[in-house]
């Protein structure tokens, strides 16, 4: 079993774009401003915070947090404002393993360098320091934008599982299932460092 530090404590991922601070139950207002580019709780195929499920949205994260089995964060932009959330979670520190979601970008970021940066610290946090044999991204199967992006990555698609989870509204999702396993890391990890180095599109 892996007991080393990373699993217990969350760290401070920075970068040129972007920085990834452990998410706390003060942050409620700033993940409401970063939402309300483009009003995003009101996507029905994703789970984003809006006013009357913020808090309830944290709460979760810092008891999940607490638990051990997820590390949330909130993203800042090179401005240090409020852009987006992400999280670890579904760790397993046996396998290793830990799945990489609840992921959300304001609208103005979206397909941006912050976002291919994020995804490069994160899974260079996952796989370098925590030492996952693998990380999982899962995302609703008519979430195209969400799926383009997971591909985009590298990540291999595993399936769909279906009817797999209730979403807010009620109505049961399908979830495309992708994966990244260690000894493919090394060629993603060159692959999203050609795109930042040399300015390619996300």
């Amino acid at each position: 079993m892996i007991t080393n530090l990373h699993w217990t404590i969350p760290p401070i991922l920075q970068g040129i774009h972007v920085t990834l601070e452990p998410l706390q139950r003060e942050h409620g207002q700033e993940l409401l401003a970063a939402a309300s580019d483009g009003e995003l709780w009101n996507l029905w195929y994703t789970t984003v915070p809006g006013p009357e499920t913020v808090r309830g949205y944290i709460a979760k994260a810092m008891q999940d947090r607490e638990a051990g089995t997820a590390m949330p964060f909130l993203v800042r932009n090179a401005a240090g404002d409020p852009v987006g959330s992400t999280r670890f979670f579904r760790m397993d520190p046996l396998i290793p393993s830990l799945e990489l979601g609840y992921t959300w970008y304001s609208q103005r970021v979206q397909r941006t360098a912050l976002n291919t940066e994020a995804k490069r610290l994160l899974l260079g946090h996952a796989f370098d320091a925590m030492g996952c044999s693998v990380v999982e991204l899962r995302t609703h199967v008519f979430n195209q934008r969400s799926r383009r992006a997971i591909e985009r990555l590298g990540a291999n698609f595993d399936g769909v599982l279906r009817r797999q989870m209730r979403m807010a509204d009620g109505h049961l999702r399908d979830t495309a299932v992708y994966s990244i396993l260690d000894n493919e890391w090394p060629t993603i990890r060159r692959h999203l460092d050609f795109k930042l180095e040399h300015g390619v599109a996300p």
